[in-house]
């Protein structure tokens, strides 16, 4: 617990002014600088939606490079917090005729405007470590999240007690706002919030390419009616 402790000690580095800021600087280079390195965790994230008996939301959807990757298939709802990363998320939408992309909306990932239990599954790669407040984000993602669904997580998950850590630790302190995420972001933000939440089941939990440096997460929400969460009505949604 005393991880988690530290972290949100320190949470007061990282706003959404931050946050904001510092996509809208990133935007125009961000698929460049982060396309390959990010696209194992982005391509397990959407193989692991792909079974969803239901709409999925995208939080965190960025520039959207995560969505030629969803099965033609599926209905898929990409919200986030940066005006400029979803315009080229709505441009690559259009380029590749995305179809099964219903909408791109922007929205805070702690106070999201869809109903209680809309989506079958919900995706947030690498997008914990970028928010203020990573379990607040969870719980609404949980609520968005209809029983017998699945949150699907890809995250960088920090080391102990290692030379790394402490450099992790070192850029939290000094870089975080800059940047517009936490390097440093240990286990137990997750681990206790599942904890916490009896409803919530961890599913999977292993690391990905390259290096093991990235986690991917599944958690379960646990129902009794399994058959009521595989009924899907469609979204009417405009694309941003």
């Amino acid at each position: 617990m005393s991880e988690a402790r530290n972290y949100f000690r320190d949470v007061e580095t990282l706003d959404n002014g931050n946050v904001e800021a510092a996509y809208a600087r990133w935007a125009p280079i961000y698929d460049l600088t982060f396309d390959v390195l990010l696209k194992p965790g982005r391509r397990a994230a959407a193989a692991a939606a792909s079974g969803a008996r239901g709409p999925i939301l995208d939080v965190g959807v960025g520039t959207g490079l995560e969505l030629p990757l969803f099965s033609r298939h599926t209905q898929v709802v990409g919200v986030d917090l940066s005006e400029p990363m979803l315009r080229r998320a709505a441009q690559r939408v259009r380029r590749e005729r995305l179809d099964q992309v219903a909408g791109l909306v922007k929205m805070d990932a702690t106070r999201m405007a869809f109903p209680d239990a809309t989506f079958a599954c919900v995706v947030a790669p690498y997008m914990l470590t970028v928010v203020p407040e990573p379990q607040a984000v969870l719980d609404e993602l949980a609520r968005v999240l209809r029983p017998g669904g699945e949150i699907v997580l890809v995250n960088h998950v920090s080391g102990k007690d290692d030379a790394v850590a402490l450099f992790e630790a070192w850029l939290d302190r000094h870089m975080a706002p800059k940047l517009g995420w936490r390097p440093q972001f240990p286990w137990s933000i997750i681990g206790d919030w599942i904890d916490r939440n009896p409803q919530m089941k961890l599913v999977e939990r292993r690391p990905l390419a390259p290096f093991g440096l990235f986690t991917l997460t599944r958690i379960e929400r646990v129902s009794a009616e399994r058959n009521e969460c595989a009924k899907s009505a469609p979204l009417e949604l405009a694309l941003a």
